[in-house]
């Protein structure tokens, strides 16, 4: 049976009489246990023939091989591989293969509050996942996966960097209009249905953080440098060393006019740092780069002394969400991670304390508190997955392994039957919410599971010391 709605058309292929009444299509059929009726729908361009028909049942062994060969590539072993293997799976689908983009997840519009405004379409790319996906991949032993996004980061940065998206298309396009579909319902009632994300014309700092970041991980994992590397990092910090004062739009995509968000000093810090390594340990740039090196220096240190007079509230014993402010963001507890402060330092000490009491609901960390307004949209959200392996992360890398790993556990507890997780949790409903499933909760869970595990087997190193002595 076929449809055709202007370019595109359908065909379904069914073993049973398919029915067309009143604009629906249905059928009846009578199954019992061990009966396989293998259905078929295909897309195809109208002004084209339809596709031929294939054999369902070879196609499912081929897809199954697929899957089982690659999982087998995973360089992961033990406990800490049985943990992440259904998340690499997950970004491994996430994955468009002609290009090696990413989605931030395969839906658009499930809500963050169920019959709320907080829907957005996730289907694109973040250049905000770059680092952490490459982490990922790479730890697995996923180098060409890794190799793959690394080449579609420098083809969707290239040209200007003033012009620098935070997000793309997965062919690394940058026209992500925002527009609603008024005649949908939304999921469960949730209003507006959106296509497009118009968080795509933001300036946000922590990106170049992010790019610079992945550029700098790719060459210490051993991925061949790019010819055109260089010159897009050279120019990332030219443009950073006049932007970073700049007030900017953060991490969360607010929609509450710009300020100097305490991560996106952060993140500017991590450009500057990985600009100094990168020449340091690698070279790059020659000598033209040799030359830079005392005034990045000088810089990496003004923007650190900055974020850590401005961006810490001595008051909260805590960093705040943006300089001068009161209210607290769970980005900033991505510190230690980034290498801009230990876990063991009195003032991350504390903001995880703060974080703690203020973000935490139900045992799991909201992104920052919506009662402040810097968002500028009503109504609330749920916890935010990410922010809560975060936290986790925060007590291994601090010595708290016990708690660590509790958390982590209750995280893993979230999960569905297929070991998938949505953007965020709402404890007061038992469920998952928004757009599902999301690659960054996977990413999160991964590098997670590494902190621990590396704790764990740190922790093990004295007392081995010991019974050998």
């Amino acid at each position: 049976m076929h449809f055709v709605a202007g370019p595109n058309a359908l065909v379904v292929r069914a073993p049973f009489e398919l029915v067309k009444s009143g604009g629906r299509t249905s059928a009846f059929v009578k199954v019992k246990k061990g009966d396989r009726l293998p259905l078929q729908l295909s897309w195809y361009a109208s002004h084209e023939p339809a596709p031929p028909p294939f054999d369902v049942d070879k196609a499912m062994r081929a897809t199954d091989a697929f899957w089982q060969q690659w999982a087998n590539r995973c360089a992961l072993k033990g406990e800490l591989r049985d943990t992440v293997m259904q998340s690499l799976l997950t970004l491994k689908a996430l994955i468009y293969a002609p290009t090696g983009g990413i989605a931030a997840a395969p839906t658009t519009s499930l809500p963050e509050q169920i019959g709320g405004v907080r829907n957005w379409d996730y289907r694109f790319c973040w250049l905000r996942d770059a680092s952490l996906t490459l982490d990922s991949l790479l730890v697995s032993g996923y180098v060409d996966e890794a190799r793959d996004f690394r080449d579609w980061l420098f083809r969707a940065v290239a040209g200007d960097v003033a012009d620098l998206q935070i997000m793309y298309d997965l062919y690394g396009g940058r026209r992500l209009t925002e527009y609603e579909l008024p005649w949908l319902p939304g999921y469960e009632g949730s209003k507006p249905v959106r296509v497009g994300n118009a968080a795509s014309g933001q300036f946000q700092l922590d990106v170049f953080g992010e790019v610079l970041s992945a550029i700098y991980l790719a060459r210490k994992s051993g991925i061949a440098a790019r010819a055109d590397g260089w010159p897009i990092a050279k120019a990332i910090i030219e443009y950073l060393e006049q932007a970073w004062q700049r007030p900017d739009d953060g991490i969360w995509e607010v929609r509450g006019g710009r300020r100097h968000f305490t991560h996106s000093k952060i993140m500017a810090w991590v450009a500057i740092d990985r600009m100094v390594k990168l020449i340091e340990e690698f070279g790059s740039g020659g000598e033209e780069s040799a030359a830079m090196l005392p005034h990045l220096r000088s810089l990496r240190e003004r923007i650190h002394e900055e974020t850590c007079a401005r961006g810490y509230n001595p008051q909260l014993n805590a960093f705040t969400q943006s300089y001068g402010s009161d209210a607290l963001d769970a980005s900033v507890l991505l510190m230690p991670h980034v290498g801009f402060l230990p876990a063991t330092d009195p003032r991350v000490k504390g903001t995880v304390r703060a974080v703690e009491q203020t973000l935490l609901r139900d045992g799991f960390v909201l992104r920052y508190g919506t009662e402040h307004g810097t968002d500028g949209l009503p109504g609330t959200e749920g916890a935010f997955l990410a922010c809560s392996f975060w936290l986790a992360d925060n007590y291994a890398f601090a010595g708290r392994i016990d708690e660590a790993e509790a958390l982590f556990d209750r995280l893993l507890g979230l999960r569905n039957h297929l070991g998938l997780l949505a953007e965020e949790y709402e404890p007061s409903l038992r469920r998952q919410i928004s757009n599902f499933p999301q690659a960054f909760s996977h990413l999160a869970l991964v590098l997670t599971a590494r902190v621990i595990d590396a704790q764990r087997q740190q922790a093990k190193k004295p007392q081995k010391r010991a019974a050998a002595g």
